[in-house]
């Protein structure tokens, strides 16, 4: 039995453009041609084509399939397969997340702006849109542990002092300024021994921590106002002082 490139190519389920790709790299062999010049392929090519299609569905790339020896007993070095099989697991488990928020978005649950461990839209409604925005920020440096210290700060609703910062209006005067920083130490205190995880955010952030405190400082003089950004400041002193971690 002979098979014709186009045979070949739709006995294994791969297009033409593959098998002769296959061809130029020397994954697989030439065939013999027949006398008209067509190229005729038999069982080997096929079980090699096949083998081909097998591996690279796996997420084997060529090059590594070109390492390999054909035959029944070459399969895969186990190193290969360990480091193929930890990959595969990272993207079911990117796959799964994206799952998860495909529906919650479809049930109305979640806002397309958050992400979807921080937050439901029922939670975050109130969220005024500069604390929105610095949310969406901190998922771009947080690790998981800082991200779930924070998620569990925004499920609790937001104290009262907690809203005078929200609402500070960008011209309040010094005194005014200081008096809402003191009065948010003991209110910052005690989220600190709720949420132990908020002492230390950046603890596993994947960039480290001068980045995150980079990143996190840009967001805070680009989404809140001058006054707002003072008492964060004057806020930051004071805990410093008494030996509290900013």
């Amino acid at each position: 039995m002979a098979w014709s490139t186009r045979e070949m190519a739709e006995l294994a389920g791969t297009s033409l453009r593959a098998v002769r790709h296959y061809h130029d790299i020397g994954l697989l062999d030439q065939p013999e041609r027949r006398s008209n010049g067509y190229k005729q392929y038999g069982v080997s090519h096929l079980v090699r084509l096949l083998r081909i299609k097998r591996l690279t569905v796996l997420g084997f790339s060529l090059s590594q399939i070109a390492d390999m020896n054909d035959g029944p007993d070459s399969d895969p070095d186990l190193r290969d397969l360990q480091a193929l099989d930890d990959e595969l697991a990272a993207t079911i488990e990117r796959l799964q997340h994206a799952r998860a928020e495909v529906g919650a978005l479809r049930r109305r649950t979640a806002a397309s702006d958050l992400p979807l461990r921080f937050a439901s839209v029922d939670e975050t409604a109130e969220l005024p849109e500069p604390d929105r925005s610095f949310v969406t920020v901190l998922a771009t440096v947080l690790g998981p542990s800082g991200m779930d210290a924070y998620a569990d700060l925004l499920h609790q609703k937001p104290q009262p002092v907690a809203r005078e910062l929200d609402e500070l209006p960008a011209d309040a005067d010094e005194p005014t300024r200081q008096s809402l920083a003191e009065r948010l130490v003991p209110h910052v205190r005690g989220l600190r021994v709720r949420h132990p995880g908020l002492s230390d955010l950046a603890s596993d952030a994947p960039r480290g921590r001068q980045h995150t405190a980079r990143t996190i400082g840009k967001a805070i003089s680009d989404l809140y106002n001058p006054a707002q950004v003072d008492v964060m400041r004057r806020l930051s002193e004071l805990l410093s002082d008494t030996g509290d971690p900013r």
